[in-house]
């Protein structure tokens, strides 16, 4: 089955085209161990949708896809962990996982800031491309690059 807006590249085409770009992305966004979750749900989704054969740039749908299925997950992450600690008994807890600082800091940004920090930074992306893949405008990139600097300069200064 081929689809429209890469040529003909057949959806399988399409994702091995990207799949890779789409993982370290993920990565970037909910961790390793997650990121083939959430890349495949993201690709399931919206390839098998009636709106995927008019998707004329299909790499910046995929980008999208995968961000916003981070966001789903990083809400049913949320959940779970709040249901575990209304189950956890206080005295059976032991110390916290002790992570390297600038990670953790990392995590304590939005998912659209971090998903910007992770491909300026990580994959080495001029801001126009990273607005382009998110389906941003540069502007607000920009923002988002320098309202997530700001606050990991805050966290790791104290």
């Amino acid at each position: 089955m081929s689809v429209q807006g890469e040529g003909t590249l057949t959806r399988t085409e399409v994702y091995e085209k990207y799949a890779d770009g789409l993982t370290r992305f993920a990565a970037g966004l909910v961790g390793p161990s997650d990121s083939p979750d959430v890349v495949s749900q993201a690709v399931m989704r919206v390839m098998w949708s009636r709106q995927w054969p008019e998707v004329r740039n299909q790499r910046a749908y995929l980008y999208r896809a995968v961000l916003n299925e981070a966001r789903l997950h990083h809400r049913g992450a949320m959940r779970r962990r709040a249901r575990e600690l209304r189950a956890l008994d206080p005295a059976r807890v032991g110390p916290p996982e002790i992570r390297p600082e600038v990670l953790e800091a990392v995590g304590h940004l939005s998912l659209r800031q971090r998903a910007v920090i992770f491909l300026t930074y990580w994959e080495d992306l001029p801001g126009p491309e990273i607005a382009r893949r998110l389906g941003l405008s540069e502007g607000t990139v920009h923002r988002h690059r320098r309202q997530a600097e700001a606050r990991l300069r805050r966290i790791l200064d104290d």
